[in-house]
This record gives structure tokens, C-alpha cells and sequence, in this order.
């Protein structure tokens, strides 16, 4: 486990995708969500913490971070 912004979420590896998401979307600052510009950059931020989710949970880490 590399991606130290998917460490910072603290998300426990059984946690649902959903609930990866909406830690992923907490952890930008308000003033980031809003920036309309910067809306593909989210998306790719949002799908690489799924994607690290889904790696963690198919390496079978039970590890919360």
C-alpha cells in the first residue's frame, strides 16, 4: 500500500466502495469541491482511492491504515 491519501482515509478494507467515496469526497476541502475546473481531477482522485481500495481488499489486508 503506497497511496498515502488512501492511508489518510481510514477506511477499515471491509468497508463498502460507498463508503470509500464518501470518505474520499470529505477529505477534499470544501473550496476544492467547488472549483468547477477542477472536476476530472476529482473524478481521478475519487477512482484511484477506489482503485486502492479494491487492491487492498483483494491482497486481503485487514490493516485499518
Amino acid at each position: 500500500m503506497t497511496d498515502s491519501a488512501y492511508q489518510r482515509l481510514g477506511v477499515p478494507a471491509t468497508a463498502s466502495p460507498f463508503a470509500v467515496l464518501r470518505a474520499a469526497v470529505r477529505a477534499l476541502h470544501p473550496d476544492t469541491r467547488a472549483v468547477r475546473g477542477f472536476r476530472a481531477a476529482r473524478k481521478r482522485f475519487y477512482r484511484q482511492m477506489l482503485c486502492a481500495h479494491a487492491a487492498r481488499q483483494a491482497a486481503g489486508d485487514s490493516s485499518t491504515g
